[in-house]
């Protein structure tokens, strides 16, 4: 502003003078008055030019500003997207009531999950801290707690996590067609070793996935021990297309319980959460013995349509006698009613929830759940759930539940009725 005063006014000033110059300035002299001031005036113009160029725009700093999103939760990051950060969360509100048979149960309601989730990217690692408050204690509620970057063709992740096996395991529980996981997880099989401390590596690609996992056979609230275990997984998708996709899997699992390692045991709750169990096998703690197990897995989504099955083979050692062997296999599917397609997330080799349009969505679902122990006799339970799922919008979901349990053992046939409120944000 200084600089077009300073102009403005020398113009001026020779326009005034001008009248009085002439009686006493010659000619010569006039002119190379005006040449003088010609070239203070194109110089004070690029002075100017100088300091527009100079000072940023509304654009380029706009662009230099970190860039804020709260669609899926409250994301922050810079312009160059080497800093990130994000705030996420979900609860999951359940009220059930049992069809009582034998087993003494208790229906009520209660929190299932009302998580906090921290997220980000720093200096080209990520990070990740999931706690659940519902779950008790602070150390009882940790989930993820992980730091990860890119090695080579995959990502390396090292702290707590899921370690790479079992694909109904690794579907987010935002994302499960039921109320609660199949027997081929860590709700059975892997019962009480859902997260777990160590070093993974994951490759993914359009089309596949192949994993691995080393790990201790603890998590942030049970005691220090010297177990260990490894774990790998591998997916194919041999038919990819806008309404069709068909998933196969395989993953293997071992489990070596070592010094002050807690029992390792598969258990049923065959009636669904908070009812009653059935314990299929166990391997005793700190024995010394082994838990070795082979999934299968196959899943297809054809249009509106979804089905998606498991077989797990385990053995649990023994400290005196041959192994148990326990069988785990479901089959589980469902129909969307409003049209629509399940979305795959081939970089994990799981299945999403289908885009909820306006006017909600509508979901049917069934599964057949069984598991049992070939080594003891009617140590076996089995389970079949029906169900109905409405997508309010994106992140509102209820979910109604009937689980039918058969507990071969003692003859007991416990019923299930599960309604959940599901909130993510």
């Amino acid at each position: 502003m200084r600089v077009s005063l300073l102009s403005l006014s020398l113009i001026l000033a020779a326009g005034i003078s001008q009248p009085l110059a002439a009686q006493s300035v010659s000619e010569a002299e006039l002119a190379e008055l005006k040449q003088q001031l010609a070239t203070l005036q194109a110089r004070i113009q690029a002075l100017e030019a100088q300091a527009a160029d100079a000072k940023p725009t509304a654009s380029t700093t706009a662009a230099n500003s970190p860039q804020v999103s709260t669609q899926g939760g409250v994301k922050v990051s810079t312009a160059e997207k080497d800093f990130k950060f994000s705030l996420s969360g979900r609860m999951h509100w359940d009220a059930y009531a049992f069809d009582r048979d034998i087993a003494p149960v208790t229906g009520t309601s209660e929190l299932r999950r009302a998580r906090l989730i921290l997220q980000g990217k720093a200096y080209g690692w990520e990070y990740k801290l999931e706690q659940d408050f519902a779950a008790g204690s602070n150390l009882d509620g940790l989930r993820d707690a992980y730091i990860a970057t890119q090695v080579g063709p995959g990502k390396l992740t090292i702290g707590q996590f899921k370690p790479y096996r079992s694909m109904d395991e690794l579907t987010s529980s935002n994302e499960l067609l039921m109320t609660e996981r199949a027997y081929a997880s860590a709700t059975g099989v892997f019962n009480g070793r859902q997260f777990q401390q160590g070093v993974g590596y994951l490759i993914g690609g359009e089309d596949y996935t192949l994993g691995a996992s080393v790990f201790n056979l603890r998590n942030t609230a049970s005691s220090r021990n010297e177990g260990l275990g490894v774990a790998a997984r591998t997916t194919w998708a041999p038919l990819r297309s806008d309404d069709t996709t068909v998933h196969l899997g395989l993953s293997l699992s071992h489990e070596n319980s070592n010094h002050k390692t807690p029992g390792l045991s598969a258990r049923a709750n065959y009636a669904g959460r908070r009812g009653p169990s059935l314990t299929i096998a166990t391997t005793p703690e700190g024995s010394g013995q082994s838990v070795n197990v082979v999934g299968l897995e196959a899943a297809a989504a054809m249009g509106s349509a979804f089905v998606q099955a498991e077989y797990m083979q385990a053995r649990y050692g023994q400290p005196m006698g041959r192994d148990q062997r326990v069988d785990a296999w479901y089959v589980q599917g469902s129909w969307l009613l409003n049209g629509g397609h399940k979305p795959y997330k081939a970089e994990a080799g799981v299945f999403g929830s289908a885009k909820v349009e306006s006017g909600g969505q509508w979901e049917l679902v069934a599964r057949h759940d069984q598991i049992r122990n070939r080594d003891l006799a009617d140590r076996q339970a089995r389970s079949t759930t029906f169900g109905v799922n409405y997508y309010a919008n994106p992140a509102l979901r209820f979910m109604l539940n009937y689980t039918r349990g058969d507990n071969q053992l003692n003859g007991d046939n416990t019923g299930q009725y599960a309604l959940r409120t599901q909130f993510v944000f």
